[in-house]
């Protein structure tokens, strides 16, 4: 029989039996006295206890009930034990992929998004980063961005791109960058691994441009180089724009260098060397900054970009030398291409603003670093050296063994291209 008196006078460490029930016993610690069943188990003969409960909340003739419950299981070949772990096991994970469901259910499309442009944050310049942050959340929409990321399907994927296919180049933009979201969210583990990236699948080789329009009329996606006759019309007329935009202009004809890259030239930058003044682009602000290998691009300045240099330096000695007017930062490349578009013959943007129009029609500002880059093949320049000045990678091994960087080669055929550029403008 049980002695309520006894199991009360237990020290920490000692037990009591039950006589009629064998392996049932009272186990005293310092602050409780617990029922439990020690029994050899039948699957590796090994002692093994199990807890059955708290006394005096389970008087005795109840641990005595689930002691017989225990020996039945056990005489039928199961290890009790082995029995409550495994349940206590099955609860955690329960409960686990319970809550990985409800984390699922609130990682939304537009959570998904937002740590992408993070991501993108440490590995691109602001200006393509807030491109893609400005591209989400135009054009998801707050039903699309409000989903589980896990729950777009491919019918989802593909509805969304059919709303932008007027705008294939966009659509594929944006195709883009949902794919590099999901593959980011799959990779942190931030989504199951097995979640399809349809975006990867879908519409391939279906996003294609339809090429620029003019007047309503799509022109193709040809590109575009000015011959020498129309340089010889476009060069005197220059001076119809505002001085920020000719010397820009001037610079890409006269450097080859991206609008970018001059509209965020500062005065430190320009340095007058043995050989003649120079002008180095920071890796910084070169296209190709995230690759480990991108350099300083070295730009010999001569002829109308150096006036163009020295007479900026001489206003703006420290900092930009193409200040923005309306804030702190540098005049932007954005408002060159608006206002070359403003001036051509077919734009319909406040003409009453813009009554000169420009001789040579169907181009933009990009388009003269192609015409530089034509102008130097006709000249005989080697593709090594016109590639040196546009700051265009060398394509596989040659750009990875070959490490010169031209600086008098460049200075070379810069001086020709001026000497070719100022015949044309005489003409």
């Amino acid at each position: 029989m049980f002695d309520a008196r006894a199991a009360k006078l237990l020290q920490p460490g000692e037990h009591l039996t039950i006589s009629s029930a064998p392996g049932l016993r009272l186990v005293a610690t310092h602050t409780t006295r617990s029922w439990v069943y020690r029994y050899k188990s039948p699957v590796d003969g090994r002692m093994r206890q199990v807890k059955i409960g708290g006394w005096p909340v389970m008087s005795w003739q109840a641990a005595v009930g689930e002691w017989e419950k225990l020996r039945q299981a056990r005489e039928t070949g199961a290890d009790p034990a082995a029995q409550k772990r495994r349940a206590r096991v099955e609860v955690v994970q329960a409960q686990a992929s319970q809550q990985e469901a409800d984390r699922l259910q609130r990682y939304t499309v537009a959570a998904l998004c937002s740590d992408y442009v993070t991501h993108l944050q440490k590995r691109r310049k602001e200006k393509g980063w807030r491109e893609v942050e400005r591209m989400f959340g135009h054009m998801l929409g707050p039903d699309f961005a409000g989903r589980p990321a896990t729950g777009i399907g491919r019918r989802d994927a593909y509805a969304l791109l059919q709303e932008h296919m007027d705008s294939p180049v966009v659509a594929r933009t944006l195709r883009q960058a949902l794919a590099g979201a999901w593959d980011l969210g799959i990779d942190a583990g931030r989504l199951p691994d097995e979640t399809p990236n349809w975006w990867r699948q879908i519409m391939r080789g279906q996003l294609r441009s339809k090429g620029r329009q003019r007047d309503g009329k799509n022109v193709g996606t040809g590109k575009r180089a000015l011959s020498e006759a129309e340089v010889a019309l476009l060069l005197p007329w220059l001076g119809n724009f505002s001085r920020n935009i000719e010397d820009v202009l001037t610079m890409y004809l006269w450097t080859g260098c991206r609008g970018t890259e001059i509209c965020a030239m500062e005065a430190h930058e320009v340095t007058e060397e043995a050989d003649g003044w120079w002008w180095t682009v920071p890796r910084s602000k070169i296209k190709m900054e995230r690759l480990d290998d991108t350099i300083d691009h070295r730009v010999p300045l001569v002829g109308r970009a150096l006036a163009i240099v020295r007479k900026r330096l001489s206003a703006h000695p420290v900092g930009w030398l193409f200040p923005s007017r309306s804030n702190s930062g540098h005049f932007e490349q954005k408002a060159v291409g608006e206002m070359v578009y403003c001036k051509q013959p077919y734009s319909k943007v406040a003409p009453e603003r813009h009554p000169a129009r420009l001789p040579v029609s169907h181009w933009s500002p990009h388009d003269l670093r192609r015409t530089v880059r034509t102008m130097l093949a006709a000249m005989g320049c080697p593709d090594a050296v016109a590639e040196a000045i546009l700051a265009h990678k060398p394509p596989g091994v040659m750009g990875v063994y070959n490490l010169h960087t031209y600086d008098a080669e460049k200075r070379h055929w810069l001086v020709a291209l001026d000497a070719r550029l100022e015949q044309l403008a005489s003409i």
